[in-house]
């Protein structure tokens, strides 16, 4: 009878807290490093990868990088090749790469005139668009495009808010791209639509940037908590004051069936400050984000912010620990051939 009342008590019993901090299903994770660690980028140098890899406690199952249509230094415009050697370098590694190309060229400026989504879908670069899909194609595997993101913003040449953009613009230049990639047999591609988590109702709506269900394949938020800072002055947002009020609009009336990653994430602040931060941020995620199955960490210094993990004890252990703590995937994806990737599982 005792070991009867017994067992009747555990069954009351509330879920313990560890418990409720862990993810009921797998994630993909991983980070978009700086040069930071090794004095270069990966993929070019994955040696920031093993360094990094290290200080988390776990191998990684993304790795993003950027490329843009094009390099206008001081001479002609010079238009980007498909980065197979890279892409190559991190599927052997076994992560599944992470593509943030744009239609802009370097260095960037909100100001572009040559470079306009109008010159996207009128086929002034199609020439360029199609060798790159082509070589696409030829690699083969699996990656995710994060296809001109925060395009809700106006801080990038491809946002409709910048650069002579109209409305419209934005789905139209996203529509041909996804044509072309998908005439050339580039179907190793996942389109992943990402705009910026609108956390103060600031930025432009969501559904007006939605290219369509057949064109996207992941939707994905990026958010910063900025904290006081000098150089973007923002008030303190805990990881929900980000990202849930996006979240909900992009599962319950964007696009209900698609899953979600977060394509760039990271706190600036104190160390102690950060960590709590990063502990929240998994919290949350494992309680109230179901359909989020990737997170990309910034790990860069940007304009003097301290984004990266890496740099300072208190949040490194906090993220080891989150994850530690909840089933985040490692490099296991060297043999993936799966398109559209899936939500993992």
């Amino acid at each position: 009878m005792l070991a009867l009342v017994g067992c009747l008590l555990l069954l009351a019993l509330p879920a313990t807290a560890s418990a409720k901090r862990t993810a009921s299903h797998p994630l993909y994770w991983g980070a978009w490093i700086g040069d930071q660690i090794t004095g270069e980028e990966p993929p070019w140098d994955m040696q920031a990868v093993t360094k990094f890899e290290q200080k988390m406690g776990k191998g990684l199952s993304l790795i993003e990088f950027s490329a843009p249509l094009a390099e206008c230094g001081s001479g002609p415009c010079s238009f980007s090749s498909f980065p197979t050697d890279e892409m190559q370098r991190i599927r052997e590694y076994g992560a599944i790469p992470v593509l943030s190309w744009n239609t802009g060229a370097t260095p960037t400026s909100t100001e572009m005139p040559d470079f306009q989504l109008a010159d996207i879908y009128h086929h002034s670069y199609d020439r360029y668009l199609k060798a790159f899909a082509r070589e696409a194609a030829e690699w083969g595997h699996p990656f995710f495009l994060r296809f001109d993101w925060e395009m809700n913003g106006n801080w990038f040449p491809w946002a409709e808010g910048a650069n002579g953009n109209k409305p419209g613009d934005y789905v139209k230049a996203w529509r041909h791209v996804h044509d072309i990639f998908a005439a050339a047999g580039a179907t190793n591609a996942s389109w992943v639509w990402c705009p910026y988590a609108n956390t103060e109702g600031a930025l432009g709506k969501f559904p007006r940037y939605y290219p369509g269900n057949k064109y996207v394949d992941w939707t994905c938020m990026d958010a910063y908590n900025f904290g006081t800072n000098r150089v973007n002055p923002r008030p303190w947002q805990s990881f929900d004051a980000l990202f849930r009020p996006t979240y909900r609009e992009l599962t319950e009336k964007v696009a209900p069936g698609k899953p979600v990653m977060l394509g760039e994430i990271a706190s600036n602040g104190p160390g102690a400050q950060k960590a709590s931060w990063i502990r929240g941020m998994f919290k949350s995620i494992a309680r109230s984000y179901p359909k989020v199955g990737a997170l990309v960490w910034f790990d860069h210094f940007d304009r003097g912010l301290r984004w990266p993990l890496e740099i300072e004890p208190g949040p490194t252990a906090a993220f080891r620990a989150g994850l530690r703590r909840n089933p985040f995937l490692g490099p296991e994806f060297g043999a993936l051939d799966e398109s559209p990737i899936p939500m993992p599982h």
